[in-house]
């Protein structure tokens, strides 16, 4: 059988495909249900739609199942983090409870660090505020499915 042949293995299957995601997002949040200043950018009540879809997500990225983007659309992570103020210590909470999950997820050290470069680069596009303010004025912003909040 020459090289050819062989079908590419997609990183998805490569760490360890939906067993793997799963893990790996349920325990980063258990870490965001016990950290009240990033439980804080969740408005849902409960984590369990955000970790579906970060779960999904991340599936999709790295060349699983394509439910993300059946169910969603396409990512666009900029425009549907905007209404939130993502300040560089929210994201260093993201970063460290990602860290805790996927190191209990314990994937080969060369795996882990392509993954962990990943999230780092995602995680720092996300910042958005330096003052705890989130830059989207919902009124300037038909069409997100925002509420729009009255002037003051």
């Amino acid at each position: 059988m020459t090289s050819q042949d062989q079908t590419q293995q997609t990183f998805y299957e490569l760490f360890g495909g939906a067993p793997t995601f799963e893990k790996l997002v349920h325990r980063f949040y258990q870490g965001v249900a016990g950290d009240p200043e990033l439980r804080a950018l969740y408005p849902e009540e409960d984590l369990g739609p955000a970790e579906v879809r970060l779960r999904m997500f991340l599936e999709q990225y790295w060349g699983g199942p394509t439910s993300y983007s059946e169910q969603r659309g396409h990512p666009r992570l900029r425009m549907r983090h905007l209404p939130y103020a993502v300040t560089p210590d929210q994201r260093d909470r993201w970063l460290r409870h990602m860290r805790d999950a996927l190191d209990e997820v314990a994937l080969p050290a060369e795996q882990d660090q392509l993954f962990w470069d990943y999230l780092t680069r995602a995680a720092h596009a996300m910042v958005n505020s330096f003052d705890g303010v989130a830059p989207l004025d919902a009124q300037s912003q038909p069409g997100l499915g925002l509420t729009v909040r009255p002037e003051s």
